[in-house]
Order: C-alpha cells, then structure tokens, then sequence
C-alpha cells in the first residue's frame, strides 16, 4: 500500500504546475553586435514572469563588461556563452541576436549537449568557415553596408550616427528613434571577421529555431530566408518588425521565444 500510495504522489506531482514549471529550460539570452545586454531588459521579465530561469550574457568588449578590443576574439565570446552554459541546470534554450547568432553557433558546436535549442533571432545563421563579413557581403538587400565604419588604428566598427534610427529602430516609436543613435555601442572588430567552425556532427545535430524580422534593414528578410534554406530549421516564426525586436515588440518576441523554447 505504502509503495502504492508514493507512485501516486509522485504521478500526481509530475503533472502539477509546480513541475511543469520545475521543467522548463533555462533561457540564455545573447546580445548581437553594436549590442550589450540591457538590449533584453522589456523581454526578460516576460519570460521570467512566464516560469522560465533567464540568464542574460555580456560579451566582452564593451561598457558591462569591459576589455581593450584587441584583446576580443570570436573565441572569447564562445567561451563566455559556453561558461555560462556550464552553470545551467540541463539543456539550455540559447537566444542569439543578429551576430549573436554565430556565437551561440560556435558554442553549440563546443557543448552540443548543453543546448537545448538554438534560437536565432534576425541572425546570421552560419555555414562552416563563415563569418559577419563573409555573409554580410552576401546580402544585396541590407542597408547597413554603407554605414558600416571601420577604424582599424583602434580595432573597432562603428555606425554612422545619422543612420542608427533608421537602421535599428524602423517602424518604433519616435522617442525610440530619438534615444537609440545613443545606444549603440562601438565593436571590436576582429570578432567579425573571424570564421566560425561548426561539424555537422556536433553543431548540426543541435536544434535550431529561426525568429524573422519582417521589416528589418541590418540583415534583409530575403538573406534572413536564404540562410534557413541553407541550414533547415525546426520551425519559424516572423515578427513584424524591424532589427530589434525586443524594444519594439518585446511582447510578441517573448511569446515567439516561448513557443521556441517547447
């Protein structure tokens, strides 16, 4: 009877919201280039509101978590997801943003067991030997090129001032407008041209999500569309929007994120 009545509880309990919840995945979240983490701020307590651990990422380079940029490599930025990754209790769901998304690709390949699912939000979704650079030159229909300043004396990219509205926050708010030119943040440059090395027996065994943005001027929904034609995915969603979606529609983001994560 004893014996009986604990296979019970413990039926009962596996079903309960409490375990339901106990088993979502942690989220890690992975800002892009230009980025920091604060980027995440609207979309975090959605998602931790919803049940779900959030753990947020600063790559190295930049104010929160300061390096000299040539002492920034793409390597760098694996490892500090993958660190990360070794806190999380299982497989974990891994956002990656625009460049975030060949980072979260190079740490997939590096713990392909710690990762649950790759979510690529308005993300370069790479190939073998790719990088920023290589696959940017690749998109006819991106508006960032001519935009793009490169200052190698202090190893860092930069955006024109007077384009980041119309580049990163297109279809938002004026005030938005208005605010993100100062927001941006400069990027040490040798991670961009840097070549990611993933195997189809480790990188390519990871689940893989695709988030299109449909309004986005950084990486065009045409090059977005060509990049998950080359590297199937499990599923996709589209936002309406532009490249960053977590300021102009975090609700929609966190809600597609969520559904990533199931």
């Amino acid at each position: 009877m004893k014996i009986l009545i604990a296979t019970l509880a413990s039926s009962i309990f596996a079903f309960s919201p409490i375990a339901k919840a106990a088993q979502k995945p942690t989220i890690v979240l992975v800002h892009g280039a230009f980025e920091d983490s604060q980027v995440w701020g609207h979309v975090t307590p959605k998602l931790e509101a919803d049940g779900y651990k959030v753990v947020v990422v600063d790559l190295p380079g930049r104010p929160s978590n300061p390096m000299a940029p040539d002492k920034v490599s793409l390597d760098l930025y694996r490892d500090t997801v993958v660190k990360v990754l070794g806190t999380t209790k299982g497989p974990a769901v891994v956002v990656g943003h625009s460049f975030g998304g060949i980072v979260i690709s190079a740490a997939a390949e590096r713990v392909p067991k710690k990762v649950k699912t790759l979510v690529y939000l308005a993300a370069y979704l790479p190939q073998d030997g790719d990088s920023l650079v290589s696959m940017a030159q690749k998109d006819a229909d991106a508006k960032i090129g001519p935009h793009l300043q490169i200052q190698k004396e202090k190893g860092i990219a930069s955006i024109e001032y007077s384009s980041r509205a119309d580049l990163f926050a297109n279809g938002g708010p004026e005030a938005l407008r208005q605010a993100i030119p100062d927001l941006i943040l400069d990027e040490p440059l040798a991670p961009l041209a840097t070549p990611v090395k993933v195997t189809a027996a480790n990188f390519g065994k990871v689940d893989k999500v695709y988030i299109h943005t449909a309004l986005d001027q950084v990486i065009s929904p045409s090059f977005q569309a060509q990049m998950v034609a080359t590297t199937p995915v499990r599923t996709e969603y589209t936002l309406q929007t532009g490249h960053t979606p977590f300021l102009t529609d975090p609700n929609g983001l966190a809600d597609a994120i969520e559904r990533a994560a199931q």
